[in-house]
């Protein structure tokens, strides 16, 4: 297997200091900054999980099984809350050298996110230059929700550009700006609403993806849509295609139908699964989904989403099985396996 999306993150900024300059260790000193409390369990304490998100690989190795050929780390801790975009690059490069010393560099099997600033792009684009030579690094790290401004608009097309000109993918990651309100109509008054609110977002994402012609800008880019659902998309879809056929003159940047753009450029990630528990309806929505086109194997350890990810391999055959395991995962992260 190739797991897509493995949590870690540091106990504290104390964790992160060896890689701050001098200024930073006495702005978080002077501030009294501490790390969101979120990163380590962004769950209620009824929520059911495999334990805290771990901050050293020797945790980490005592839940990843012996047939993950590769995981992918998920590291968000820099999706803070800050609103200095100076503080927010230098904690961005802090957060990828941690990765790299204490991860990527005593376990051979993982692989890392980078993690890049959202309210600087000159500075994302240089954090991803700065790392692009190192093949350990396979994917740029964005929170679904960033700004609002969606990843569609021209600001953040340097961003997506860096990514594809060096082979990277980019995983929009669920959570993000605290700041930044995850609904149409404003902020949510419940963690069940915020919750939701993921599948809600992302579904803006790539619809701003697709109708602001990212896709043809950008034809090399990658995009993985992780711990954001995926069972919402045939209905985008229909939407999506059936929209752009009557107005496409406003997009005619938009060369083909949406949903073409999503299965060549675009994969989300298993967990969590929100499927039907009647194996016929499973059948019939796995048949709209087309999953061994577009998805991809994640744990999300250690957050548990039940046994909808389980229920949906078991439902395939071999050759869909195996295409979701590691098959889609080596396209997606071309610059680690290279296409012959």
């Amino acid at each position: 297997m190739i797991d897509t999306d493995l949590h870690c993150a540091p106990s504290s900024f104390t964790d992160l200091l060896p890689y701050l300059d001098e200024y930073w260790r006495e702005y978080i000193a002077d501030a009294n900054l501490q790390l969101s409390p979120t990163l380590g369990g962004a769950y209620p304490a009824g929520a059911e999980t495999s334990g805290s998100v771990p901050g050293a690989v020797e945790a980490l190795r005592e839940h990843l099984p012996g047939d993950v050929r590769h995981a992918v780390l998920t590291c968000l801790t820099a999706f803070d809350v800050s609103r200095n975009p100076y503080f927010e690059a230098a904690l961005a490069r802090a957060v990828n050298d941690w990765v790299r010393e204490h991860w990527l560099a005593r376990d051979a099997r993982l692989r890392g996110s980078i993690s890049v600033s959202t309210l600087d792009t000159d500075a994302a684009v240089t954090e991803i230059e700065r790392l692009a030579d190192d093949d350990r690094f396979v994917q740029v790290l964005l929170p679904v929700r960033g700004l609002d401004v969606r990843y569609g608009n021209a600001r953040f097309h340097p961003v997506l550009e860096a990514a594809a000109r060096h082979d990277l993918a980019v995983c929009l990651h669920a959570w993000g700006r605290v700041g930044s309100a995850p609904t149409p109509t404003g902020f949510t008054a419940t963690y069940l609403e915020d919750y939701l609110s993921n599948s809600q977002v992302v579904q803006s994402q790539l619809v701003s993806l697709i109708a602001e012609g990212v896709f043809e800008k950008i034809p090399a880019l990658r995009v993985c849509l992780a711990e954001c659902g995926f069972s919402w998309l045939p209905s985008l879809l229909w939407r999506l295609d059936k929209e752009w056929k009557g107005i496409w003159r406003e997009v005619p940047w938009v060369k083909q139908r949406p949903s073409e753009y999503v299965y060549q450029h675009v994969r989300a990630t298993t967990q969590p699964a929100h499927l039907p528990t009647a194996p016929q309806e499973l059948e019939q929505v796995l048949e709209m989904l087309r999953p061994a086109d577009w998805l991809v194997y994640a744990s999300d350890r250690p957050h548990y989403h039940g046994d909808g990810a389980d229920r949906l391999l078991a439902a395939l055959d071999d050759s869909a099985r195996e295409a979701i395991l590691w098959r889609n995962a080596e396209q997606l992260y071309r610059n680690t396996y290279p296409t012959q």
